[in-house]
């Protein structure tokens, strides 16, 4: 008698991981793809801009945006490829997606809050609205979409720090090292120019207004409620 019980309740829980309405994949699988071919365009365009446009030419792929947007769509992949074959999705994927969404999610805003408001104008080309605006959306939307498929615990949301930890640490070294993200400059983003009039604890007038680690913290702050956030709407989703 224990032993059924046992047995239905692995049941059970194996079953909420496979258990999305044909019409929920249907629409995962058009967001999935919207994702992945902004994410190829975005980033071709953004390298055959040349070095001399903003985030172009070779040194693409050393920002945290294109890193995100490549991210995101090797996630989109291996999810459509799991909704196509009808394979168990897996609680391993879920929770990378999860990591993956709220990465992008962090692409888009800063993008939006920061970065686009000192370019002005020549920020919003065709490039930089599919990697920071169009794969950030779609890919928050395909996160709800599927979020019926399992629960995660709240306490995974520290796990959303873990991506640009790594990027923190990457920039870091390149910037000892003297890496050109751009001509001449050795960092990627103005808040991670550990030698501006701010430094790393200090504060400033102008840009970048604070110095790098606070920055930073505020960052990871900001994921950390985003991720909770989504969570906690995920919930509801599901337990609708």
């Amino acid at each position: 008698m224990s032993t059924k019980r046992t047995v239905k309740s692995t049941y059970y829980k194996d079953e909420q991981y496979k258990s999305l309405k044909p019409i929920s994949k249907s629409i995962s699988l058009v967001f999935k793809i919207i994702v992945i071919l902004s994410a190829v365009v975005g980033t071709f365009l953004s390298y055959y801009a040349g070095r001399d446009s903003f985030m172009g030419g070779s040194v693409v792929f050393m920002y945290f945006t294109i890193q995100s947007n490549i991210a995101i769509a090797l996630i989109s992949v291996i999810g459509a490829y799991f909704l196509c074959t009808n394979k168990r999705i897996s609680k391993l994927w879920y929770i990378i997606k999860f990591v993956g969404t709220v990465s992008i999610t962090l692409t888009g805003v800063v993008f939006g809050l920061v970065l686009a408001p000192t370019l002005g104008a020549q920020a919003w080309n065709i490039q930089n609205t599919l990697t920071h605006l169009v794969v950030p959306v779609a890919a928050v939307i395909d996160f709800f979409v599927t979020s019926s498929v399992l629960n995660i615990k709240k306490s995974s949301v520290f796990y959303v720090t873990i991506p640009p930890l790594l990027y923190v640490i990457y920039a870091g070294i390149g910037y000892v090292r003297g890496w050109e993200f751009a001509k001449g400059i050795n960092y990627p983003y103005f808040f991670l120019n550990w030698g501006s009039n701010a430094g790393a604890f200090g504060f400033t007038n102008e840009l970048p207004f604070m110095g790098s680690a606070w920055w930073i913290l505020l960052l990871l702050v900001f994921l950390l409620i985003v991720g909770y956030c989504y969570l906690t709407i995920a919930d509801y989703i599901r337990n609708k």
